[in-house]
């Protein structure tokens, strides 16, 4: 697919205090821009801003191992870091984090400061997966490691503290979408069993083709010509076919009836806007449960970047929210 030749429609503003942390993630993040040919710098560029899990933990009192674990049928081992509260735990809920980086970026320990929160915000015990990364590993590589990691997490669960009836998966951007991959792959394969999905600002939708994603065309963070990047990446010459997987692409997936809870939450100011509001819309539709939170003015990941914003403040509370009602769990002091 390419950048459409109509004009631009013309773009939802970004609020206004969100702008200088947006500015400061393109300076940080997105210095080199992300084509075909320059993924590898870009991962390269992305090694060096993502810290040691023993950094990210620093003083809190968490603990962590890495494990290794069998992977697909016919494919490597997978890698896992489950964190927990120092001490150990009982009948914990369990939280399966997905890194974001659009399929083609990262590691396990991007992002994993938040799991680390909610290790100590929910009592948790939290696993991060290391998934295969296009385009030397195009799809479905990358939901199948994720999905044989959830697996070893369930069949595990007692040994390492966790209620199995407690397990959520969640993560942002592209980890939101290999989210809702697995929750699809865990429906049609008869487990694991899944309190829930966070799909926060996730990457569901091969086709590009939304309001939003021509609104975002050449301006925020992951825009328009990012996200065609790496969907040409994971899927090749079926990028925009009937052959797309729904577990390469769950906006693909014509039943949406059957899936664990959902917590959507998206910036009204991004490419990702539309999927993720039509994705909840369908979920509802089967008479499924989705919780959507569109936040104005918030560009792609937002809560993250710009972490001490009023909008960023409130779009963590909610989730959290959510996440107590769907764990259970009251939560604790940080």
């Amino acid at each position: 697919m390419t950048t459409s030749q109509a004009p631009r429609p013309r773009p939802v503003p970004y609020d206004p205090g969100l702008e200088p942390g947006l500015a400061a993630c393109r300076e940080l993040i997105e210095r080199i821009p992300l084509r075909a040919d320059t993924i590898l710098a870009n991962r390269a560029h992305f090694a060096t801003l993502v810290p040691p899990v023993e950094a990210a933990i620093g003083a809190h009192p968490v603990e962590f191992e890495h494990v290794t674990v069998a992977g697909p049928a016919g494919a490597p081992d997978v890698e896992l870091t489950v964190l927990r509260p120092r001490g150990g735990v009982r009948d914990a809920p369990g939280i399966y984090g997905i890194h974001g980086g659009g399929m083609v970026l990262g590691n396990r320990f991007f992002g994993i400061d938040a799991l680390i929160g909610e290790v100590l915000e929910f009592g948790a015990v939290a696993v991060s997966v290391e998934y295969r990364l296009a385009p030397e590993h195009p799809a479905p590589a990358a939901a199948e490691d994720c999905y044989a990691g959830l697996v070893w997490f369930a069949e595990n669960a007692a040994a390492l503290g966790v209620d199995p009836d407690r397990i959520l998966v969640g993560g942002a951007s592209a980890g939101g979408g290999l989210s809702a991959a697995v929750a699809l792959m865990a429906r049609d394969r008869g487990g694991p069993a899944l309190a829930g999905q966070v799909l926060d600002c996730p990457m569901l939708d091969d086709r590009n083709t939304t309001v939003s994603s021509l609104q975002y065309d050449g301006i925020g963070i992951w825009d328009r010509n990012n996200n065609d990047t790496a969907w040409n990446a994971i899927l090749g010459t079926d990028r925009g076919t009937d052959a797309v997987s729904p577990n390469a692409a769950p906006a693909r997936a014509a039943d949406l009836s059957g899936l664990p809870p959902a917590y959507v939450s998206v910036g009204a100011a991004e490419v990702f806007r539309d999927e993720a509001v039509d994705y909840a819309t369908r979920i509802w539709a089967t008479g499924g449960q989705a919780e959507l939170h569109v936040w104005a003015g918030g560009y792609h990941g937002f809560s993250g970047f710009s972490p001490d914003t009023e909008v960023s403040r409130a779009a963590v509370a909610t989730r959290e929210s959510w996440m107590r009602r769907v764990l259970g769990t009251g939560g604790r002091s940080r």
